[in-house]
């Protein structure tokens, strides 16, 4: 009897802290669900360039909000509030389903590892708040000097939902290939071409002078279509004197042609050389053998070898740093502008 009623007090005891316990639980949320004053995005205006993919990253701060956190644009709309279905509208996208290395053999395994999606042309990724604008060339995309458009964002958790107003989108024209003499604002040539990125060991075949980048013209210049045409993408290097004779690729002999750029079926004549490609070049920013060491930029490089005065071995080399962005078949033109390069001996 007396061990029976001994056990009483501590067995209401028990039972009082599970009630505690449970009220604790329904009165006071799971911190883990919280949604942070703290967060917050770190930029307002954003000003891609149409027609390649910007991603803009490091662009929210995720504080002290429980994650995952789930983004979502809401509201888009010209500045005058009218709606815009231009950037809501899905659009036909390549999405790479697997991993792009740079030493794919032929176009069809790069076909192989992409896919067309279909997206709206400016995104946000739906946990981390970044932004996308997919190379999207549509016209009917409004681009600065106009004023562009205005989103808001909801961002949620369990813990709730907050939203974030007034951004502010403001694309730029599009601009195909990089160097550019594309004015952003206008879309007009600035210049009627752009320089390569160096030039090291050149001397001029009638001065003997040294040649630099200043020296040498480079024009990108994409075949026009006939109605009829089908598209081929391709890219044709040419190599011209200052009165746009063709110089014979040969005369570069130390250049790996066929490890220029990533193209297939080469065909090399004594005034061009011709690559079937997959655009956009570089197709990712990602480090290869045919890019510059960032991985950004597609590295186009020439280069020979003379024997200069007391017979010593001169190796000289050009090289271009580049982007194309819009398919079709581009032609690469370099001149020389001031004389032609010396590939003879002294």
């Amino acid at each position: 009897m007396n061990n029976k009623y001994s056990l009483a007090p501590a067995i209401l005891f028990l039972g009082l802290a599970v009630l505690v316990v449970l009220g604790c639980k329904k009165n006071f949320p799971d911190v883990r669900e919280a949604l942070g004053n703290d967060s917050r995005f770190t930029n307002i205006t954003y000003e891609p360039i149409l027609g390649r993919n910007t991603l803009f990253t490091d662009n929210f701060f995720a504080g002290s909000s429980s994650q995952p956190l789930n983004f979502k644009i809401i509201n888009m709309r010209k500045r005058d509030g009218s709606a815009a279905p231009e950037l809501t509208e899905n659009v036909p996208v390549y999405v790479w389903k697997q991993p792009y290395l740079g030493d794919e053999k032929s176009l069809a395994e790069i076909d192989a590892k992409r896919a067309v999606e279909y997206h709206p042309a400016f995104e946000v990724r739906e946990h981390s708040g970044q932004f996308l604008m997919w190379a999207s060339n549509s016209t009917a995309i409004k681009t600065q000097p106009d004023s562009g458009y205005v989103f808001d964002i909801e961002m949620s958790n369990k813990g709730g939902r907050r939203y974030f107003r007034d951004f502010k989108l403001k694309p730029l024209k599009a601009r195909p290939f990089e160097p550019s003499n594309l004015d952003p604002l206008t879309g007009m040539e600035r210049e009627k071409f752009v320089r390569p990125t160096a030039a090291f060991n050149m001397v001029g075949d009638k001065t003997g002078s040294f040649l630099f980048s200043s020296d040498i013209e480079v024009y990108f210049k994409k075949d026009n279509l006939l109605s009829t045409e089908k598209q081929k993408n391709q890219v044709t290097i040419k190599l011209v004197d200052s009165l746009y004779k063709p110089i014979n690729p040969d005369k570069f002999r130390l250049t790996d042609w066929k490890n220029l750029i990533h193209g297939f079926n080469m065909n090399k004549t004594d005034s061009t050389v011709t690559y079937d490609v997959a655009y956009p070049i570089p197709l990712i920013t990602y480090q290869t053998k045919y890019t510059s060491p960032d991985g950004g930029k597609s590295r186009l490089y020439f280069s020979y070898d003379r024997l200069g005065f007391g017979g010593t071995r001169e190796v000289a080399a050009l090289f271009l740093d580049f982007n194309i962005f819009e398919p079709g078949s581009w032609n690469i033109i370099i001149r020389f502008s001031a004389e032609t390069p010396k590939f003879t001996n002294d």
